[in-house]
């Protein structure tokens, strides 16, 4: 299982990636969300300019097992979603580090950052 070290995580399986001296994260879900999801056949985009608490759905993705609410890992405003997904849900599991995030949020409170797990931690939670 890839859990990249520069990134944060959420106990709900989602990433997040701040912007070097900004309030701007973008947040995708892990390879781990990902692979328990299996095949991604629908991504529904997120609406820019929705304020989203931490802990709430911000989308849902459809699988060929499910349909699955992804949470806002923190509170902030949706400033930008990766529209790719609508043609192509399948960069979630192709790439969900890379091309398959999902939007990226201007995060309200930066200390909200301190409330997510490093690699180390969201690695032994999913392998413990």
């Amino acid at each position: 299982m890839n859990v990249p070290e520069q990134l944060l995580y959420s106990s709900d399986h989602e990433w997040v990636l701040r912007e070097e001296g900004s309030s701007r994260v973008k947040v995708g879900i892990t390879d781990y969300a990902q692979d328990a999801l299996g095949d991604v056949v629908f991504v529904q985009v997120p609406t820019t300019g929705n304020i989203v608490l931490r802990g709430e759905t911000i989308t849902e993705v459809e699988s060929t097992k499910s349909v699955s609410d992804i949470y806002a890992p923190v509170t902030g405003t949706i400033v930008e979603v990766n529209d790719a997904l609508s043609e192509s849900p399948q960069l979630l599991n192709e790439d969900p580090y890379g091309d398959g995030w999902i939007c990226i949020l201007d995060v309200n409170e930066v200390a909200d950052l301190d409330s997510l797990m490093a690699a180390a931690d969201y690695s032994a939670t999913v392998e413990g």
